[in-house]
């Protein structure tokens, strides 16, 4: 009788080791793991929303969107039929402006503002500023030319202008992020 008495106390004593090292454990991961989550300016950087209701036909505004410029574009007609012109096959990264675009609104053209080259910032986006040789943008950097749906044409830049993750949220205000 005393042998199972003291195998069932040394269960009892292994049993209740084990769970409190497993509660310990639990109390070291934790905080280690909820450490590394982002913090509260890094999770508010991670999207960004702007107004669109003041770009008119034709304008493209500059934004930030996680310490990087955002070039915002208001299409026109014209430059969506310019745009819709271009062979696939005479371009270095194919791809059409419905594929850069939301369905219903392809007037509305949202890149990153840097150039896939070597990561200058393009002109083209405010008023006045170099658009260059096929109406988009222009890197001065090193000459890379992009057209009216911010596809590269010319110069040592071999990717369009990046489309980062956006969706409207309403007709005159846009999520970038």
């Amino acid at each position: 009788m005393a042998e199972e008495d003291g195998v069932r106390r040394r269960d009892f004593i292994n049993i209740a080791a084990v769970s409190a090292a497993g509660v310990a454990g639990v109390g070291v991961v934790i905080p280690m793991v909820s450490q590394m989550s982002a913090s509260a300016d890094v999770l508010a950087a991670s999207s960004t929303e702007v107004d669109i209701s003041n770009i008119d036909p034709g304008q493209a505004i500059k934004a930030v969107f996680r310490k990087q410029p955002v070039f915002v574009r208001n299409l026109t007609p014209k430059e969506i039929s310019e745009a819709n012109a271009v062979p696939l096959s005479s371009l270095r990264d194919p791809q059409t402006l419905a594929e850069r675009t939301k369905e219903g609104k392809e007037n509305w053209l949202i890149t990153m503002g840097v150039c896939t080259h070597l990561g200058c910032v393009p002109l083209g986006a405010g008023e006045g500023e170099n658009r260059g040789e096929f109406g988009g943008y222009f890197c001065p950097c090193h000459g890379s030319a992009y057209d009216t749906a911010a596809r590269i044409r010319k110069g040592p830049a071999p990717k369009n202008l990046e489309v980062p993750e956006y969706e409207f949220t309403s007709d005159t205000v846009v999520k970038i992020g």
